[in-house]
């Protein structure tokens, strides 16, 4: 064609023109319909980035009579901008509701009779975080393909909607806790998807992290971008997840921690026996949670079993009658101590976690009911307010009424005497006593013992 008019017509850049503008006259009629976020992405993509490419306008064939910079928008700035903001808030909307959907299908799962599925490494999980993320990654893809720019503002989309997601999903989990409280029986594989639940929340912490190292170019943006609130959220989470469990497991605990320390307990029941099958078959099932998080499960476990133990001591449920009892009582006492210890050693293997320290408080309170002369009180319980800063006055007034052979007048004086003594605590000592509530002893008067 070019050879049929002369040179000064300039025929190919005036029919270029004339395709250039004609083109541009359709696609911004289309601009102007009602489009669909993915129509959008459509004419985006094409008119920012194929139009201008080495497949159409930027073909090495066309040069030099064609070059891409002279070449006026297809859509104005104006226009992109506002195809730009319908989409974003199309892709929210859609966000949200694909959010909702994916939420309310695994709240389904787990009302199911059969447990969850398992991770390569054989802890419980639910799909929830592979269906979250793939989504997200099919929209980041998408907006990589028009620009830079786009592909940011729709990964802080992402993670902004993901902070809203988060806290929904801690409701629907709270809310599972308390509907199975009203019929334990129900449902059947409560533990194993409230596992699951909590297991997820490592899943989540680490896709936040990877999807946005993926797609952010520097270490400075994934750190600027921050996720402390969500990382807050998923670790609250799973934290009231673990608390729902090891509540799960002293409620079945209840009764036997109750036989402590009472005239039962002292002929001869094997409720600690009890309670170690329980501890164990339930951390059988607990072996399904991620390590960080069953760790942390088995220290509280075992801090609450010593403490639940000294907490029976200390209400006064059985007074010894003689030096035979308090014997029997206290070797009783220490022979628990190191099943506990034993217990413990086996569950927390692995996780080089000292375990001999909470059970030596039992043993240390045994010593002072084994005790079989009274004038050597007082040395023991110094020797114990020593070695437990946070042992109050009202503790060792119950830990003496216990013993059953102290009179008032020596209660006061070893309790005044200990209170004028310099309590000295270590920073690297846990209080262990400092929650124990004794109740209060009618029967005394003494301002002291009531402290």
């Amino acid at each position: 064609m070019v050879q049929c008019f002369p040179p000064s017509y300039s025929i190919f850049s005036k029919v270029l023109e004339l395709y250039h503008y004609a083109l541009a006259s359709r696609i911004q009629e289309l601009a102007s319909e009602e489009l669909e976020a993915n129509e959008i992405v459509s004419i985006l993509t094409w008119v920012l980035n194929t139009y201008h490419s080495s497949e159409m306008m930027g073909n090495l064939e066309l040069v030099p009579e064609v070059d891409v910079k002279l070449l006026k928008p297809l859509l104005s700035e104006e226009i992109v901008d506002q195809l730009l903001h319908k989409y974003m808030a199309t892709l929210q909307s859609n966000i949200i509701a694909w959010l909702r959907k994916a939420l309310e299908t695994d709240k389904k799962d787990w009302d199911k009779d059969t447990e969850p599925e398992a991770d390569q490494a054989g802890y419980y999980q639910t799909t929830l975080p592979a269906i979250v993320f793939q989504m997200f990654e099919q929209n980041l893809q998408v907006a990589a393909q028009i620009s830079e720019e786009l592909k940011k503002k729709v990964l802080h989309l992402c993670l902004q909607q993901m902070n809203t997601f988060l806290n929904r999903y801690s409701e629907q989990a709270q809310l599972y806790k308390e509907e199975h409280l009203k019929n334990r029986q129900l449902p059947a594989c409560y533990v194993q998807y409230m596992i699951a639940i909590i297991n997820n929340c490592q899943t989540f912490k680490e896709s936040i992290v990877s999807l946005k190292r993926k797609y952010l170019r520097s270490e400075e943006d994934v750190i600027a971008s921050g996720s402390a609130n969500m990382d807050s959220i998923l670790d609250n989470i799973a934290s009231e997840g673990c608390r729902s469990l090891l509540d799960e497991v002293f409620l079945d605990l209840e009764q036997h921690l109750n036989d402590l320390m009472t005239k039962k307990w002292l002929g001869g029941s094997n409720s600690v026996d009890t309670i170690c099958v329980t501890l164990e078959d339930y951390f059988n099932d607990f072996a399904k949670i991620k390590p960080h998080y069953q760790q942390k499960m088995t220290i509280k476990a075992h801090r609450k079993v010593v403490t639940e133990y000294l907490k029976a001591i200390m209400q006064r449920r059985i007074c010894f009658r003689n030096a035979e009892e308090r014997k029997e009582g206290a070797e009783r006492m220490i022979k628990e101590a190191e099943q506990f210890k034993f217990l413990f050693k086996r569950l927390t293997s692995g996780f080089n976690e000292e375990t001999d320290g909470l059970c030596d408080t039992i043993t240390a309170i045994a010593e002072v009911i084994k005790l079989t002369d009274p004038s050597l009180l007082y040395l023991e319980v110094s020797t114990l307010v020593t070695r437990y800063p946070d042992l109050r006055d009202d503790h060792i007034a119950a830990l003496l009424a216990m013993r059953g052979d102290a009179s008032r007048e020596m209660k006061q004086t070893i309790i005044e005497t200990v209170e004028q003594s310099q309590r000295q605590q270590s920073s690297n000592y846990t209080p262990i006593f400092k929650d124990i509530i004794v109740p209060s002893l009618p029967t005394l008067s003494v301002p002291k013992l009531l402290k």
